[in-house]
């Protein structure tokens, strides 16, 4: 299940490495990170690219989405690619040199400097004396990082000693285990037909550096003072050593049991087997060896297991083993010695306390290695990766200033509008710039659209009627007149999905209506919409919504623009404002000018409603008010003191007050309701400044933002949903196209009412 303790940002996570069924150590520990995080965070998406190291690849589960050949590198490239386009918010790379191609794996090196986003790399493998070429590698992989983890102190302290990396970036995190249950290791012996006998167990791919030879060795000894021990070997010569030498270490471990007269005492399992399996093994296990031959081995997949089932544990002083069996976790013994081997051996079988003992300290250390717990680790630090990306704004950073001909407002272009409108309405998603059926429409959407078709046709466009009764036929469709409400999702087969929808919805559709009723010469789109009008009207004083009773003022005062003597509006109208002011009066203070005791989403439109009320009304204190609470606004949404750049309330988190403020994802929206309160601003004041902050506003769209890139997309002509903290949502729905041509319509129409002001005083 999702704990509610650890929230993540990151709906879509990839795991690069390789993956079950191919037969390696990385392939299992990426599959059970995979699924473990999918388990435990099931709002994240999690897909898998895996590499093959053959032509024909693995039968790979559905969760594998893209194949990367070992050695082609340009099948990085284009998994890169993938990665870009497909919204991943972070990658998880597994890194160990010999399972990438190029020398020392180096063709990762071309994926990880192609991604857009967050790069979280597990280092399987330190070494202490890399060559050059594995210096290299590792060293950027490391560069190419936004952090590293790694599954032992020694770990962190070879990336920093040898590597040079900032601790900072590193977090230790253990290597994950299954929640293993502490059994007698009796309880599962007759699975093995080994009742009543000693199972030593080493498991594990099997090549020449495991040292398995020397438990052979040592077995004489013990099976002299233990006739009934039982060693089992577990698991599959490893797919290159069989490649290249066939089983000829399997072949030579058999012959020397032979010669040692304990062939009798030992069973080979020529087995990889599931996990589910293992956990058997395991469990009958009375003692578990590993006796490896090579010190410098950062991890060991087969030791955590093991520890955590709360295994007694017999080891060469490897450096996994010295940092996990330390505190009397389990016994070392020295490398190519089968005679202390033998000794250890036969010392935890004399001594059952010891071994008992052993047990108990080995299994309450791996509770901290259960893969629920690594997995939340792992999300710890995949979140604050994208808190500290390396596209994160810097100090000293400057959007770019944008081209001198942005001084003029570009085209209308409505290519995307006309692609997002089908026969019912607006549609809300698309997937890039293609409509998204599925998530089918809403009543939000429909009235922005609405008010968008009314503003062309203020501007003279010949599509204006088409388009804006197409969304105003949505509205009529979509109030309930039982309820006095206005429904507000549909699916596609034009069916409501909700009971009750949001006040937001039920504001949003009357400023929609009361723009028609304001602006449009069309009688038969004032006609609907005037009946409509009147019906929301009735209900919006039972809302509670702040944002709610602003857009609701917007339309009002678009109504009474043309029909000043509706008294009912004008009272509406007053009780709605008056409401906005005691919620002001409530909650400002000296540091927070503010309605709410929290900034959301569409923040500045309640300042608007307030600066159009003080004018019609009029009310010099809602001025007052409005002007005040919006200047405040703009100056917390700017990148610095200097007014560089706009920089919207972020709709991660929001902005508390006496909190941090969230600086993404940024929306489409906020600029947009900047856009107009800062136009309605300029107009009531006449101050150039705050035709300037429309500007700002506008321009984050173009590309002046924190990232240098634009929202908008001139192909198109639609809008992209947002700005992450390492790249845009590639996405181009309804309510971020609307936001865009609302703010270049609202534009376009306060520079002719300019210069015509300008040719009437000539």
């Amino acid at each position: 299940m999702e704990h509610d303790s650890i929230k993540s940002i990151i709906n879509r996570l990839a795991f690069v490495g390789n993956y079950l069924p191919r037969q390696c150590g990385i392939a299992t520990f990426t599959t059970d990170l995979c699924e473990a995080i999918a388990t435990e965070y099931t709002g994240t998406t999690c897909i898998a690219l895996p590499v093959n190291d053959t032509k024909d690849g693995y039968a790979y589960p559905p969760r594998v989405r893209f194949e990367l050949a070992e050695k082609d590198i340009d099948s990085y490239r284009r998994a890169a690619d993938y990665l870009n386009i497909n919204n991943v918010d972070l990658v998880s790379l597994q890194f160990e040199y010999g399972i990438y191609g190029g020398i020392a794996g180096s063709h990762i090196v071309a994926l990880l400097r192609e991604l857009r986003m967050p790069i979280v790399t597990t280092l399987h493998t330190i070494l202490y004396e890399p060559d050059t070429d594995q210096r290299q590698v590792l060293e950027a992989v490391a560069a190419l990082s936004d952090r590293l983890v790694v599954m032992s102190e020694r770990g962190k302290d070879f990336l920093q000693e040898i590597y040079k990396v900032s601790s900072e970036k590193i977090d230790v995190i253990p290597h994950g285990i299954p929640d293993m249950p502490f059994v007698d290791p009796s309880f599962n012996k007759d699975l093995f037909g080994v009742e009543g006998k000693i199972v030593l167990l080493s498991f594990g791919l099997l090549s020449a550096n495991k040292g398995i030879e020397n438990v052979i060795l040592a077995l004489p000894r013990i099976v002299e003072r233990y006739p009934n021990v039982m060693y089992f070997i577990l698991g599959v010569t490893h797919p290159h050593v069989l490649q290249y030498e066939g089983e000829t270490y399997r072949l030579f471990l058999q012959r020397l049991a032979q010669e040692k007269g304990v062939a009798s005492n030992v069973i080979f399992y020529n087995r990889f087997v599931s996990s589910e399996e293992l956990e058997k093994f395991i469990s009958a296990a009375d003692i578990y060896i590993t006796p490896y031959l090579n010190a410098q081995q950062i991890v060991s997949g087969t030791l955590a297991y093991t520890l955590g089932a709360g295994k007694a544990v017999i080891s060469t002083p490897y450096w996994y083993a010295e940092e996990m069996l330390a505190d009397g976790r389990g016994t070392l013994v020295p490398f190519n010695d089968p005679e202390v081997l033998a000794d250890s051996v036969i010392d935890l079988l004399d001594h059952e306390i010891k071994r008992h003992a052993m047990r108990k300290r080995a299994y309450m250390y791996g509770r901290k290695m259960i893969w629920p717990v690594v997995a939340r680790r792992y999300m710890e630090s995949f979140d604050q990766a994208r808190a500290e990306h390396r596209h994160f704004i810097p100090p000293g950073f400057a959007a770019k200033v944008l081209d001198k001909h942005m001084g003029e407002l570009p085209p209308f272009k409505l290519d995307h509008l006309r692609q997002m409108t089908d026969e019912t309405g607006m549609l809300q998603h698309a997937i890039f710039a293609v409509p998204n059926y599925r998530e089918g429409y809403t009543t939000d959407d429909n009235a922005r659209a609405l008010i968008v078709g009314t503003l062309l046709e203020e501007l003279g466009s010949t599509e204006a009627f088409e388009l804006s009764s197409r969304y105003l036929a949505f509205i009529s469709y979509a109030f309930n007149s039982e309820t006095g409400r206005f429904y507000n999702f549909m699916d596609y087969q034009r069916h409501w999905t909700e009971q009750v929808s949001s006040d937001d919805c039920q504001g949003r559709t009357l400023w929609a209506l009361g723009t028609v009723l304001g602006r449009s010469n069309v009688s038969t789109l004032q006609s609907m919409a005037g009946l409509l009008f009147e019906k929301a009207l009735a209900f919006i004083p039972q809302t509670t919504s702040p944002r709610a009773w602003a857009f609701a003022l917007v339309g009002i005062h678009e109504y009474l623009h043309r029909f000043n003597g509706d008294s009912r509006a004008g009272q509406v109208r007053e009780e709605l404002a008056g409401r906005l002011m005691a919620l002001y009066q409530k909650n400002r203070t000296d540091d927070w000018r503010w309605f709410e005791p929290i900034l959301t989403y569409s923040n500045a439109a309640i300042p608007q409603a307030l600066l159009l009320c003080g004018q019609s009304i009029p009310n010099r204190a809602m001025t007052e008010v409005g002007l005040e609470s919006l200047n405040w606004l703009a100056e917390i949404q700017r990148s610095d003191e200097n007014a560089s750049h706009f920089v919207p309330i972020g709709s991660n988190g929001f902005y508390k007050r006496g909190g941090e403020r969230a600086r993404f994802d940024q929306q489409p929206i906020e600029a947009q309701a900047m856009v107009s309160a800062s136009l309605e601003a300029y107009r009531v004041t006449g101050d150039e400044r705050w035709r300037k902050e429309a500007r700002r506003a506008f321009e984050w769209f173009f590309g002046r933002n924190d990232l240098n890139l634009s929202i908008y997309d001139s192909i198109t002509g639609g809008c992209r949903d947002g700005l992450h903290s390492d790249r845009v949502n590639e996405n181009q729905g309804a309510e971020s196209t609307l936001a865009f041509l609302q703010s270049l319509l609202e534009l376009r129409l306060a520079q002719n009412a300019l210069l015509s002001v300008e040719a009437d005083s000539v």
